[in-house]
Formats: structure tokens, sequence, C-alpha cells
């Protein structure tokens, strides 16, 4: 028999795990390539290493002597060759 502390418990433990996966999920990170093309992406998209981008916290910012530049995207995707390709 479960008391009204148990359930309140239980649905609190479960409130706050939901919680918990609706942040992750809504994480955004900062992503560039190898010609310096950067961009945001939100949650935690997959590429594959062959496109050899490196992913950076959402807050990164990049060194003055390096030569990045901000491209803005629609959707999902990545930079390459100067152009946006879908994923």
């Amino acid at each position: 028999m479960i008391t009204m502390t148990t359930k309140g418990l239980l649905l609190a433990l479960v409130g706050a795990g939901a919680l918990a996966l609706s942040a992750q999920s809504a994480s955004a990170r900062i992503v560039c390539n190898a010609s310096g093309d950067c961009w945001h992406t939100q949650g935690d998209a997959q590429f594959k290493p062959e496109l050899k981008l490196t992913v950076h916290p959402d807050d990164w910012k990049w060194k003055e002597s390096e030569h990045n530049r901000w491209r803005e995207h629609d959707g999902r995707g990545y930079w390459q060759g100067g152009e946006w390709k879908s994923m």
C-alpha cells in the first residue's frame, strides 16, 4: 500500500527526471569545421567523424588569432565547402 508521502515523493522524482531530460535535450553547442565556419546547433547533434568537426560548449569563444566566422543556417546539418548540407 502506497502512502501519500511515498506517492508525493514518487511524483517529485518523476517530475525531476522529466525536467532533467528536457534540459539536456535543449542544450546548445557551437560547431566549427576545418575551414573556420562556426554555427550554433541545438541538442547533441551526431556528426560523422570524417567531417572533422569540432563541437564546443555554447559559451565557447575563439581566440583573436583564430580565423573563424559565424555562419547561420536553417534546420539541422553542417557547413562544408561554403555550403550548408542538411541532415
